[in-house]
């Protein structure tokens, strides 16, 4: 963190106010080797240096581990054997479409490992619109992103000999070298679960004659000097220059065909003739990006978090779509292998993100966010399923069926670019049937479920974790229906969304494991990890009832239960049984080090927790817990985060609750409110208008809300709407040292709950 501020000051004192003049200096906040220190057994945002434009379909990063390796880029190693195209979501999903590029001196050594170089984190620079590495044989890479491509600049020392290899990384690969146009083409296929036929196409252009050149495949290490052309597992290509070479390369993919690629190359770098031209126009779309939420106060520090995790929750979900000679948008489909007019996004797991980055985009990008509702119909008319975890086709990752989430969270916020009665049969079909493709490919133990209310365990791994987010996503069913006057799913569902009841045990005060026979399972402690939960416990998963807060204040004896309840995470030893799990996961490891109980931050299960004291009548403990998970969990450094960051997620968490809320139901338009981080935050709406949050006399002391007023009139609510947002206007807060616990609240100011 200390390297990062100084880095701030010394670019402050070089280049006088800019910072304070203009929006330009934004991306300057970001430090994108946030989080990237982690490892199997802990991971501190499990990132790696992305260097994009926003939602973009390709990324450009140092490569640290091996070809195949989920983990590629790890902050504790000493060396780079590559720079990848890259899409990875996380490192337990590895990589596709992969290819990389890597300057060698002098000698030819082809192979990852033999051509692997140490490095020292003193010589990078890691921005979202430049990366730059200096290795420790002197040579020096760069890299500025286009939308589907990049412009990389390898400089190699005076007196030596620079060769630049192309990796055909694990797949299926081919190669041709184009020597009178100093260009290479070719395709890579790798990956997982891709529909027969499809290639990544790749079209790269250097700026300097070939010396030599020729084929080499990663399988054994074999040579053809002088070979043209090659085709097969791991087929790359080598290139050698003169002495002291500078490279200027450009490169753009496609996944339609090798022309397209071409037709990408020219539109987005073609005029460029230096890679500082295509940096200028990468940062200033990342300025302009990044200026849709301006923040005044606060300390330099948490600029540079918010500013580094606004710019992670600004990758996914990644385009996959392409625009043709004409500019119409069009598209491979990664779902039945054929070409598609309109729309595609892929690289994002529901799981994880239904609860914030879908959320934030929402706000921020509603026409995106509109055509993404129209792929979600679109992918399941390809394919038969609606995704769960499109990696780029449907993977059927992780628990729930969550594109429902989404699709109701767009309709209630006035997002309506689809048809609700194809969002609601699409639906129907999922929560009735169970797809090939992993548990979240339709739904595990939909018979038991509907039968008799909840999904057994053991019969069903992780069974009550499903039967709390079938239900939520059965309420947003429910509620879309009834929005888009769909009487027959609402009818359907209108019961379904009150499962959540049937794994409530009044004995214990937390959801609960129960078998097919109805028995709850024996030898229960809410710290054992596992069984019937994911990734998590039942101090965890007792929240998880987003749609119906009311309830389950109820089930647990009123607003003051409720309220000590919450406390109780807190409060709770942070030990940990292992259960299921058979060993310490990251997960666990990261809720034990963050000391807070039993609050683990680092997943998404508990993350809207810290919310629910608004709900119980108690916001000004909403307010405290907030801003201490902000200071004491996240940071920009490369220890940046309490666990996986997943696809935006765990960044767009921060993003929201600096701001002043947070969405604790998706599927309504309310967003709860919490504490603000800076004085001043400017929302600059996609329909140009402004919302202005302020919160005079804020401070890292002064973190409780009194005497709130919306568009200058007094208001008591605890949360606020889409519409309300969206419409333009002011938010403001004064912020003190002691909580406000004198305020009145009455049902109608606390945030929506379907049985209220």
């Amino acid at each position: 963190m200390q390297k990062i501020l100084l880095a701030l000051t010394i670019q402050l004192a070089a280049g006088g106010s800019a910072l304070c003049q203009q929006p330009t200096a934004l991306a300057d906040y970001v430090n994108t080797l946030q989080g990237t220190n982690s490892r199997h057994e802990l991971t501190r945002g499990n990132t790696y240096p992305t260097t994009a434009l926003p939602f973009g379909m390709h990324t450009w990063t140092p490569q640290t581990g091996s070809n195949g390796d989920g983990w590629k880029y790890q902050y504790h190693r000493k060396s780079i054997r590559g720079f990848q195209q890259a899409h990875q979501c996380s490192s337990w999903s590895n990589d596709y479409a992969v290819f990389s590029l890597f300057p060698v001196m002098d000698g030819l050594s082809v192979t990852e490992e033999d051509r692997t170089t140490a490095f020292e984190h003193e010589n990078e620079t890691a921005r979202p619109y430049y990366y730059r590495v200096k290795l420790n044989n002197d040579i020096v890479t760069e890299m500025a992103p286009t939308e589907r491509g990049a412009h990389l600049r390898f400089s190699f020392p005076k007196g030596h000999k620079g060769n630049i290899i192309l990796d055909g990384y694990t797949g299926l690969s081919g190669v041709k070298v184009h020597p009178a146009q100093k260009m290479v083409t070719g395709f890579v296929n790798n990956g997982r679960g891709f529909k027969r036929g499809w290639k990544s196409y790749f079209v790269i252009v250097f700026d300097t004659p070939f010396t030599g050149y020729g084929t080499w495949e990663n399988t054994r290490g074999t040579i053809q000097e002088g070979n043209l052309q090659a085709e097969g597992k791991g087929t790359g290509v080598y290139l050698q220059f003169k002495e002291g070479a500078t490279v200027q390369v450009k490169t753009a993919s496609s996944y339609i065909s090798e022309e397209q690629a071409k037709l990408n190359l020219s539109r987005e770098s073609g005029n460029h003739k230096t890679l500082e031209q295509t940096k200028a126009v990468a940062k200033k779309i990342w300025n302009e990006h990044l200026s849709r939420i301006m923040v005044e106060g606060g300390t330099e520090e948490d600029k540079a978090t918010f500013y580094s995790c606004f710019f992670r929750a600004s990758l996914f979900s990644r385009k996959f779509y392409e625009l043709d000679k004409n500019g119409k948008p069009y598209y491979f489909s990664p779902y039945d292998g054929t070409v598609h007019e309109g729309y595609m996004f892929t690289d994002t797991g529901f799981w994880d993100t239904f609860r914030a980055q879908f959320p934030l985009n929402a706000l921020l990008h509603p026409q995106m966010h509109g055509r993404y509702m129209q792929a979600l119909l679109k992918a399941n008319e390809q394919c038969g399923w609606l995704p769960s975890w499109s990696f780029p086709n449907e993977q059927g990752s992780m628990i729930g069926n969550h594109a429902i989430s989404l699709l109701a969270d767009a309709w209630a916020k006035g997002i309506r670019t689809f048809d609700p009665s194809a969002a609601l049969e699409a639906y129907y079909h999922e929560a009735n049937n169970k797809g090939p493709w992993g548990p979240a490919n339709g739904r595990d133990g939909y018979k038991e479920y509907n039968q008799s209310g909840y999904v057994p365990y053991p019969k069903y791994r992780e069974a009550t974790a499903k039967t709390l987010e079938y239900a939520y996503d059965d309420f947003c069913a429910y509620t879309l229906a009834t929005a888009a006057r769909q009487e027959k799913y609402k009818q359907g569902f209108e019961q379904k969304m009150l499962n959540y009841r049937h794994v409530y045990d009044s004995t214990t005060g937390f959801m609960r494991g129960k078998d097919e026979h109805g028995n709850w399972l024996k030898d229960f402690d809410p710290v054992e990890w596992g069984g019937p939960y994911t990734e998590g416990n039942a101090w965890h998963w007792l929240w998880s009832v987003f749609h119906d807060i009311s309830g389950l204040k109820k089930m647990l004896g009123g607003d003051e239960a409720f309220c000590a309840k919450l406390d109780a995470v807190f409060t709770e030893p942070n030990k940990v049984k292992v259960g299921t799990y058979g060993g310490m996961i990251h997960e666990m490891t990261e809720m034990v080090m963050a000391d807070m109980g039993q609050y683990a931050h680092g997943n998404q299960p508990i993350q809207h927790m810290v919310y629910l004291y608004n709900y119980g009548g108690q916001p000004w403990k909403t307010q405290f817990h907030v801003r201490e998970v902000m200071k004491r969990l996240y940071n920009a450094s490369e220890d940046g985060y309490p666990g996986d960051e997943d696809q935006g997620q765990t960044s767009s968490w921060y993003v929201l609750s600096a701001l002043g809320f947070y969405s604790v139901c998706p599927g309504t338009n309310q967003y709860v409110l919490g504490s603000p981080l800076f004085n001043k935050i400017t929302i600059q709406l996609e329909n140009g208008k402004k919302f202005i949050i302020t919160a005079n006399g804020n401070s890292a002391e002064n973190v409780y809300t009194h005497s709130p007023l919306l568009n200058g009139k007094p208001y008591n609510k605890t949360f606020i709407t889409y519409q309300d947002i969206n419409a333009g206007g002011t938010l403001s807060f004064d912020m003190k040292s002691t909580p406000d616990q004198q305020r009145k609240l009455l049902p109608e100011d606390l945030p929506y709950s379907v049985s209220r």
